[in-house]
């Protein structure tokens, strides 16, 4: 008997010191167990929204300098990159036949002209017979005969049209020799415009054959250190911001890779309505200008774009991560457990193809923006703030209306397990 009442007598002690310390290892291994929560600030500051895109580097204007005219280049006076002006000499082409064409045409003329002065003449002599025919029958009709009254006004009448041939003659003359003469001025290739020549196809001692097909000697860039061109593809989502930021005069910055680290500067010059679709995807041409003083930017450069399409300054900002971030249900206070649910049954919705009307999304886009942000309690639970966002960059998103603060520490993920 006395054993057994031992036994109960120990039963009992051990049964009491494992119930009072129940309670602080429970409270040790919850707190043991309890996720740690990885967080980041929210923050005052400026939010810039922006497009990427990506485009390539051209000239304002790109003129090709053919050749009228073939023959064998004799003098090339313009290289590639070489800095010209308008009327500088880039090349020249054998001018031999084209000069031997000119002095036959004006050798030809001289003989036109010639001709006329003989006529001229002819024609003044004719002029007097008929006068002296005219006087001579008004003295005495019978000493001289009718047909020889005709011979001497029809002699005239027909110096007269030869004196017409004549001229047309000259001015087919002049003609010939205008062409000749032009055509020897285009054995001369000069700049059309003021520019930089970014492309030079021909070799001193080719032969050009202008008349089968125009070649293109130069390639003419002008105006490069005003002014250059960018040419990006935004796709059609885009696009209504992009005009927006074109008629508030918003900057466009871009980078090239031939200098890293260095950000350029332009406007929006031209929206293009000529649209591109490729797998389906509808992009449009977008242009921007901006300056070249230095000759940085060379044609055919990739440049990488950001559109600046919104800008607000001094807002309340918080990581992306933060809105990104879903917790689970047992990490959330109960007051709080019915947000997630309700963000279920949406992706529930979404997983069995049940997407919403056209309508449905015009509808949405505001309530797209009511967000939850979510901060840990003393508890370790986690609480939910409800937020309306705004605009939002590649590391944070504007807090447009919602119960945030600058400092507020806002969760972003859950810590591994071993830190």
């Amino acid at each position: 008997m006395r054993g057994f009442v031992k036994f109960v007598a120990i039963l009992a002690v051990v049964g009491g010191a494992a119930a009072a310390g129940w309670g602080p290892a429970a409270a040790w291994w919850a707190a043991r167990t309890r996720p740690r929560f990885d967080t980041l600030p929210a923050e005052r500051g400026d939010v810039i929204e922006v497009i990427n895109s990506t485009g390539t580097v051209e000239p304002v204007q790109s003129v090709q300098v053919g050749a009228f005219v073939s023959g064998q280049i004799v003098g090339l006076h313009a290289d590639f990159n070489s800095e010209v002006k308008e009327g500088d000499l880039l090349a020249e082409i054998d001018p031999r036949t084209y000069e031997a064409n000119v002095s036959r045409d004006r050798a030809a003329l001289a003989a036109r002209r010639a001709e006329l002065e003989r006529c001229q003449a002819k024609l003044q002599q004719a002029r007097r017979e008929e006068d002296r025919a005219l006087a001579l029958a008004e003295r005495n009709s019978k000493s001289i005969s009718d047909s020889e009254l005709d011979q001497a006004q029809f002699t005239r009448i027909g110096l007269e049209a030869e004196i017409v041939m004549s001229e047309a003659a000259i001015e087919q003359a002049e003609a010939n020799l205008e062409t000749s003469s032009t055509n020897l001025g285009y054995t001369r290739i000069v700049a059309p415009v003021t520019g930089v020549v970014v492309d030079r196809k021909v070799e001193l001692g080719q032969t050009l054959a202008s008349q089968f097909q125009t070649p293109e000697l130069f390639v003419i860039a002008p105006d490069m250190r005003r002014e250059m061109r960018i040419f990006g593809s935004v796709d059609e989502a885009d696009i209504g911001r992009i005009r927006r930021a074109q008629e508030a005069g918003k900057p466009v910055q871009f980078s090239v890779d031939a200098y890293p680290g260095l950000v350029f500067e332009g406007s929006i010059a031209q929206i293009r309505l000529s649209s591109t679709t490729s797998q389906n995807v509808v992009t449009y041409p977008v242009v921007i200008a901006t300056p070249n003083p230095d000759l940085k930017l060379l044609p055919g450069m990739t440049a990488e774009i950001s559109f600046e399409v919104d800008r607000r300054d001094d807002v309340v900002k918080v990581p992306n991560a933060a809105l990104r971030f879903y917790p689970a249900r047992d990490h959330v206070r109960p007051a709080d457990r019915a947000i997630l649910d309700g963000r279920a049954l949406e992706a529930d919705d979404e997983a069995r193809g049940q997407a919403p009307s056209a309508a449905a999304k015009a509808d949405a886009e505001t309530e797209r923006r009511r967000r939850h942000v979510w901060v840990v309690e003393p508890d370790g639970l986690l609480r939910a703030i409800a937020v309306v966002t705004g605009i939002g960059d590649h590391r944070a998103t504007e807090i447009a209306s919602g119960e945030v603060e600058p400092g507020a520490r806002l969760v972003v993920g859950i810590a591994p397990a071993d830190e």
